[in-house]
């Protein structure tokens, strides 16, 4: 069993030369690459604090799923361990899972969950224990597993962008459908073409990937934060801004709440 926690013990290997920086860090520029979800999470839940109160706490919890991915994504590339490896795998999943039984869109429920998303995240629970036995009993195959998750994602945010009538909320999951596929592509070039990469003294494409599917990856649940609201609360109107400046869109995209307490009964009176 401590054999898994040894360095070099995952049967996965990425592109960047190893220990070719830091005698101590096995791929150096990989383990680095993740400083983003250490630094944007903290100020995510600050900028969040006002969905968090009003609409759901749970949003905190995505945040601090996404720095435990980088902090398991440096572990592994610092060690090359399979334990590493699966911390990160286990990670990304999590976060795909919550964020699913947080944001699935309730006019697609099927009708044995009774519109009930506690029953949703029941068994979107049982779903991720299950998943988490079968990337441990096969680490080789997990990031392809996982990569595959993106695609359905990708897809509801495309169905979302086509419903939505902010221009605002439309350009940023233009943004954000564009930077996923960039990441996704560097993660291939990495994977599958490093020769060519190593040829030209640059293996680094999965240290890109780092910043770019995290930029994408919480943009995309700043996305489904917003339709979540937009969906099962229109009447407290969830707007879209930036930070530091709401009128530069290569900011920080968060959601605030125009009328906070408001309910459907308001509406009646």
């Amino acid at each position: 069993m401590w054999s898994h926690l040894e360095r070099g013990s995952s049967p996965v290997d990425w592109c960047e030369s190893n220990y070719s920086i830091s005698p101590v860090i096995a791929e150096f520029v990989n383990t680095i690459s993740n400083v983003l979800f250490f630094l944007f999470p903290p100020v995510l839940i600050h900028l969040f604090q006002e969905y968090a109160r009003v609409v759901n706490p749970a949003i905190n919890v995505l945040w601090v799923l996404l720095m435990l991915v980088g902090l398991s994504s440096a572990y592994f590339h610092a060690t090359l361990s399979l334990v590493g490896q699966l911390l990160d795998e286990l990670a990304i999943l999590w976060v795909f899972m919550v964020a699913f039984a947080m944001f699935f869109p309730k006019r697609y429920f099927p009708n044995f969950l009774g519109g009930n998303r506690r029953v949703l995240a029941l068994y979107s629970s049982v779903f991720s224990v299950v998943s988490t036995g079968f990337l441990v009993m096969h680490p080789a195959a997990n990031a392809f597993a996982l990569m595959t998750l993106a695609l359905p994602a990708i897809g509801f945010l495309y169905k979302e962008l086509n419903r939505v009538k902010c221009a605002r909320v439309y350009r940023l999951g233009l943004r954000c459908v564009a930077v996923c596929f960039l990441a996704m592509f560097c993660w291939i070039m990495d994977r599958l073409f490093c020769d060519a990469w190593l040829s030209i003294d640059f293996p680094y494409m999965h240290g890109v990937w780092h910043v770019l599917i995290f930029i994408a990856s919480y943009t995309a649940l700043v996305l489904f934060a917003y339709f979540n609201v937009s969906d099962e609360r229109p009447e407290q109107k969830p707007q879209l801004k930036y930070w530091p400046r709401n009128d530069f869109e290569l900011g920080v995209p968060y959601v605030t709440i125009k009328h906070p307490y408001k309910k459907y009964r308001d509406l009646a009176i």
